[in-house]
């Protein structure tokens, strides 16, 4: 082992970087990350509901296969560039070496679509677990309310919560990777087997291939409209099977990080699929039967009454539905669990990207992001600068008007859409430039020559996803607010309405677009020049003899 460590941080000198983080993680700890970030109890329960509006039972059963296969290809695709670089910069420092020309550039876009990605992956992660505390503490208590000032309240305390544990030690965040490893596996053999075997009266897995009521999201139509229904819920599981990267980020804690964080980007990938798609078949089962009269059932579960008009919440009003009071409780919690550990994974790995995006200078102050805790030799105020911008991201859900389920839910999608798109544009560039770069040498975990067909899918995908998250949802679409706009009446004096049907993906990403141009062309390209070199063999040695002995730790 100690032979292992000592090439990682050989290999890491050679790239012009110091070992200043403590190399500590195994390789099922580096899984653990990656696995927790994809969190099938966060976004597959949380996005339930854009499957159950769309193409219902047979996009969230067919979704799984089909996004998962795609994902796995983007996640190998890095993980053979991962495997050449494996550095805390990740994606943006892949880059920067990819490109044949302008690597500044390139590097600089990767960068920052990351950093959105990310942000956004702690704001719709820790927001929609707050929804779901709001929802478990109702559980207990029918007078409490579910409001977005209170659920804003928990939100901001969770993050806290999450940079706080991030701040100690990394060894705390560690452990708890681990162990949310087998809370999620665990889970969701839990809660599969109780939706599975308890629930009566229920379509039971027959239905896994039924369409979804019509009219839930007001379009009509015919095959074109089914079509393009479908296309929407694949965004179910795109959603999920993202955050992947974070095997990268952490690879400078990683041992044997070369062969071991690509494995475990590829690894995160089809075990999520393959355990989401267990899942979510026994919360098909569980739903009500079809027919006019589960048909209502079916729609006040996804859009919820008016104590609990957040549509994020459509998991929990189906467990609720489907078992008794005390078992949905523990259900319910087990999720929230899981979906903190995903908040902590999420914070865990955005701090390394600031961490090494900073210690090449490409944020403003930062020399101050890239600063090492001595004592712990983790990026404390990475952490929370991450924190902060969550939040600020996350304060988007306290501008509502109107009435209805849709105005407390406009902001949590479009914090998916920011977190999937930019992510995922981030994935391709690299995955572009190294396409295009034939002097490219491979690590050794590579494709064995498949790269071009695995690469040029992978691109291919993600701008099929990228089109879907820019396309409304809802129609008539072009309303930013209404009022009355009336999506589903189940014929029993009951309606559901959409008071907000704009899809905000698009404009924020196309303006943080822009942002990133106008800071590149008006300052960056005068000082950004990529990832830099920290020093010679020597000077590198000095800096990590220092923190050795401030810490006490020895790699």
């Amino acid at each position: 082992m100690a032979n292992t460590v000592d090439d990682d941080r050989d290999h890491l000198h050679s790239m012009g970087y110091a070992q200043e983080l403590h190399r500590g993680m195994s390789t099922f700890s580096n899984f653990a990350i990656s696995f927790s970030i994809i969190s099938i109890l966060a976004g597959g329960m949380t996005a339930f509901w854009l499957g159950m509006v769309s193409g219902g039972p047979r996009v969230i059963t067919l979704g799984w296969i089909i996004v998962g296969f795609f994902a796995l290809l983007v996640g190998m695709a890095m993980g053979e560039i991962c495997s050449a670089y494996p550095t805390a910069g990740g994606l943006y420092y892949w880059s920067a070496k990819l490109a044949k020309k302008n690597g500044a550039r390139w590097s600089w876009f990767t960068g920052w679509f990351n950093l959105l990605g990310q942000i956004g992956v702690i704001a719709s992660v820790d927001y929609a677990l707050a929804i779901f505390i709001g929802y478990f503490i109702r559980m207990f208590d029918d007078s409490y309310r579910l409001t977005v000032n209170g659920i804003f309240l928990i939100f901001i305390l969770v993050l806290i919560a999450h940079g706080l544990l991030n701040t100690f030690s990394i060894n705390i965040v560690k452990v708890m990777g681990d162990i949310s490893v087998w809370w999620h596996i665990a889970g969701v053999a839990v809660i599969a087997g109780v939706l599975f075997i308890a629930p009566s009266n229920t379509r039971g897995i027959g239905g896994a291939f039924d369409k979804a009521p019509p009219g839930l999201t007001g379009w009509t139509g015919g095959t074109f409209i089914t079509i393009y229904l479908f296309g929407l819920g694949l965004l179910l599981a795109q959603y999920t099977i993202t955050g992947f990267d974070a095997s990268a980020h952490v690879s400078e804690e990683t041992k044997g990080a070369r062969t071991e964080a690509p494995k475990a980007i590829v690894r995160a990938i089809y075990v999520s699929a393959i355990a989401a798609l267990v899942l979510n078949l026994s919360m098909i089962a569980a739903l009500p039967k079809k027919g006019a009269e589960g048909d209502a059932i079916y729609a006040g579960i996804a859009y919820g009454p008016a104590e609990d008009p957040f549509l994020v919440n459509a998991a929990n009003r189906l467990i609720s539905g489907a078992v008794g009071s005390g078992t949905a409780k523990l259900l319910v919690f087990i999720c929230i669990v899981a979906q903190f550990f995903c908040g902590l994974a999420s914070v865990t790995a955005n701090s390394r990207m600031i961490y090494a995006f900073s210690r090449d200078g490409a944020l403003p102050g930062s020399k101050y992001w890239h600063k090492i805790n001595p004592k712990t030799r983790t990026p404390t105020n990475s952490v929370w600068l991450g924190v902060t911008l969550a939040a600020i991201l996350g304060a988007s859900s306290l501008y509502v008007k109107g009435e209805g389920a849709g105005r407390y839910s406009t902001a949590f999608f479009a914090m998916t859409g920011i977190c999937v798109i930019g992510l995922y544009i981030a994935y391709a560039i690299p995955i572009y430039l190294r396409l295009t770069n034939p002097d490219f040498q491979v690590g050794p975990w590579n494709l064995k020559g498949k790269h071009k067909l695995v690469g040029w899918t992978a691109l291919a995908w993600v701008g099929f996803i990228t089109v879907l998250f820019f396309a409304p949802l809802f129609w008539p679409f072009w309303k930013f607010w209404g009022s009355d706009n009336l999506i589903f009446d189940d014929g029993a004096g009951n309606s559901f309405y959409k008071v907000n049907n704009f899809n905000f993906t698009g404009p924020l990403i196309i303006l943080s677009a822009i942002a990133f141009g106008l800071y590149w062309m008006l300052s960056g390209k005068k000082w950004f020049t990529g990832p830099k070199v920290q020093g010679t063999k020597e000077e590198l040695m000095a800096i990590e003899r220092e923190l050795e002995a401030s810490s006490g730790m020895k790699d």
